[in-house]
Order: structure tokens, then C-alpha cells, then sequence
């Protein structure tokens, strides 16, 4: 059965297949209302109230973001004002992992992410790769098996060769090359009937023994 939230989705995948033919603050300004009534503050209720779930899952306080609408375009050659999807995240303080949603016209996802690998997290990383990288292998084909996951490309690419001091013929060298760490699975087709947040909760719990192997990064 429908959680209600389902109108939002619907409403934020018309909304931004119109913003992204008319990406303009003249277009935006008489429809922020719109926006706001039957977009934004839907969502920031249900990140709020998925954030609950979400903590009893994993046993952390996570904390719900809902991502703004203005894009940063100070450092952009693209210039249009406004993204074009809807974003959320889920992570817990001290940059542990992230879970994600994300709805836009030409797609509909939930993720999970390692944010922010870089210096001692991006070490730490390639040592469990290193010393455990089977047993990550098997959380990746679990999470592909359960629920289709797979990486996403959003974050940095990978290297093109191995970081010393691993060895390019390494067992798990295309994990190694990985300096962001980000799966993403469709949404399934019963989403709608099952609910949104009975959809994302059931799609996090596949996720969970990955999210446990992550989770010892922080």
C-alpha cells in the first residue's frame, strides 16, 4: 500500500522534466511555490521520517539531508541556475557511509556511498581491499544479487593503474584502482504499490552488509 509519498516523486519527476527545458530564474520564480508545496517540504518530512528507520537499521543516528535546488556555479562552465533532480542522503557524524535517493526524469535510485575517501579513510580502504577483498566481493555480489546494484559512476573515477604498493596483477585490482565508493540500484516496479519508504527501507537492509564493511572505515 502507498505510503503517500509517492505523489511527491511523481510530482518532483514532472516538475524537473519542465526545469530542464526552461532552466531560468524567469521560468523558476512563479513556480517556487508550487515547488516548495508539493516537492521540497515532502521530502524534507520524509527524510526526517526514513532517518528513523534508517538509524534502527544500522544502529547509528543518521542524519537525513535533503539537497538544495540552486546549483554552485562558481567554478561551472554550465551556467543554468537550478539542478534538475532530487537528491537525498542519510549518513551518520564522522563521515561514515551514506545511503542516497534520487529521482529525476530519467531515473529513479537508491545508493550507497563511501564519502570523502581520500588521505587515512582512501589507506584504509585499500588495506581492507587488500587483506580482505573477498569478503568485500561477496557484500558487492549480494547487494547485485538482492537488489541489482551496481556502481555508479557518480564521484571520482577510478585510477588507471594500481596505487603502490599493491601489485597491478592484485586479485581485487579494480577495487583498488576505486577512489570513490558508490553503488546504485533502480527503484523496483512494485514501488509505488509497496510504498516509498517501505521500498527504500526493504532496498537498505540489502545493503547492510556493505554498509557494516564500510562503516569500519570512519
Amino acid at each position: 500500500m502507498s505510503d503517500g509519498f509517492a505523489e511527491m516523486v511523481v510530482a518532483a519527476r514532472a516538475f524537473f522534466a519542465e526545469l530542464a527545458a526552461n532552466n531560468t530564474k524567469d521560468w523558476y520564480e512563479p513556480r517556487k511555490d508550487r515547488y516548495a508545496a508539493t516537492i521540497r517540504k515532502p521530502a524534507e518530512f520524509m527524510a526526517d521520517l526514513l532517518a528513523e528507520d534508517l538509524s534502527r537499521l544500522t544502529g547509528r543516528s543518521l542524519q537525513p539531508k535533503v539537497f538544495r535546488l540552486h546549483r554552485d556555479v562558481r567554478f561551472s562552465k554550465d551556467k543554468t541556475p537550478y539542478n534538475t533532480h532530487l537528491h537525498m542522503m542519510w549518513q551518520s557524524p564522522g563521515n561514515g557511509p551514506a545511503f542516497f535517493f534520487g529521482a529525476a526524469p530519467d531515473y529513479l535510485v537508491m545508493g550507497l556511498a563511501a564519502m570523502g575517501l581520500e588521505g587515512d579513510r582512501l589507506t584504509r580502504l585499500r588495506a581492507m581491499i587488500d587483506h580482505d577483498g573477498d569478503d568485500l566481493s561477496d557484500a558487492l555480489a549480494q547487494c547485485h544479487q538482492t537488489i541489482g546494484a551496481s556502481f555508479s559512476d557518480w564521484g571520482t573515477p577510478p585510477l588507471k593503474r594500481v596505487p603502490k604498493p599493491y601489485d597491478e596483477g592484485h586479485a581485487h585490482a579494480d577495487l583498488l584502482r576505486r577512489r570513490s565508493f558508490a553503488l546504485s540500484a533502480d527503484l523496483p516496479a512494485t514501488w509505488q504499490e509497496h510504498g516509498l519508504m517501505p521500498t527504500l527501507t526493504d532496498m537498505a537492509r540489502a545493503y547492510m552488509p556493505l554498509w557494516q564493511q564500510l562503516d569500519a572505515l570512519r
